[in-house]
């Protein structure tokens, strides 16, 4: 048996990345991260459902209420930020090249 030569790595440049594909990937990323983080804005909801009278109502309020739209909110800023992130990333790769990856 003769022994197989080990693979040869070789470099990769990114030169673009697709806006769209990038926001909806980062979309769907943040939007499980908010979902993720939910549990700690309902447990301060339920934490404030023991503070006085008058602070209670806003408290629980603002807790929920920030609580379900968390994982909307996290989606549209993941999806923007990462249609942006693409677009600057694809003028300044003209510019100077892109990322390079080595890869075997």
């Amino acid at each position: 048996m003769t022994p197989t030569p080990p693979p040869l790595s070789t470099t990769r440049r990114v030169k673009r990345i697709a806006p769209l594909q990038l926001g909806k990937m980062l979309a769907l990323l943040y939007g499980i991260m908010g979902l993720i983080f939910c549990p700690i804005f309902l447990i301060m909801s339920l934490v404030a459902s023991h503070s006085p009278s008058p602070q209670r109502v806003g408290m629980m309020a603002f807790g929920t209420g920030f609580a379900l739209m968390l994982p909307f909110l996290y989606a549209a800023m993941g999806f923007i930020g990462g249609v942006v992130s693409a677009f600057i990333y694809n003028i300044i790769a003209k510019w100077i090249g892109g990322i390079e990856v080595e890869v075997e």
